[in-house]
């Protein structure tokens, strides 16, 4: 079974949906390893509550990106993490990982990639008026949200929606695709288009 580490810097929703996943079956990994950049993030709450062990740093305790991923790195080895899912994690990857686990790291974003990159995907969608948004699984590379798409879907925007309403939507599709493309991924299906 493979090992997952899971990166995530605040609320994990995601990173509860993948965990949940794991306990229905639905996704056969083991969960090995959360990495946190915020200390007092409720993701590390649900990692504790699922015994998942926890790596949390502050880059404030570090000269650069390269010294904490470096020290990211070797809890990685340690575990012999296989692959790396991103939930939330509000921070670039660097070379450093990006060499060491290259196109076995991957992301979920709010947004119809290469639409709305970067922060606040959905208030920048809603700002936009455009009459639908969604949710894009991509693989991480150097860039801000701009690696090679691996599956999509799509969500209305309705007329009288809020920015909230809109949230909670695109959240119900980012928790039920995620899981499934992280399976597929892992079982060496390269096209995770669900």
């Amino acid at each position: 079974m493979k090992k997952v580490a899971v990166f995530a810097s605040g609320n994990g929703s995601n990173f509860q949906a993948i965990l949940d996943a794991v306990e229905a079956g639905t996704l056969k990994a083991e969960i090995s390893l959360l990495v946190c950049d915020r200390p007092g993030a409720f993701a590390v709450e649900r990692a504790a509550r699922a015994a998942v062990p926890f790596f949390i740093f502050n880059t404030k305790d570090f000269m650069d990106k390269a010294a904490y991923e470096m020290l990211i790195l070797e809890q990685l080895k340690k575990l012999e993490i296989d692959f790396i899912v991103l939930a939330g994690y509000m921070r670039l990857i660097g070379p450093t990982l990006l060499k060491a686990y290259e196109g076995r790291i991957i992301n979920i974003h709010p947004s119809l990639l290469p639409a709305f990159p970067g922060k606040d995907a959905i208030g920048q969608a809603f700002a936009a008026r455009v009459a639908k948004t969604g949710v894009t699984v991509h693989y991480v590379d150097s860039g801000m949200d701009t690696g090679e798409v691996i599956a999509q879907r799509s969500v209305d925007i309705e007329p009288g929606e809020t920015k909230e309403s809109l949230q909670a939507k695109i959240q119900r599709v980012e928790h039920e695709l995620y899981p499934a493309v992280v399976e597929r991924l892992l079982n060496g299906q390269k096209e995770a288009a669900l």
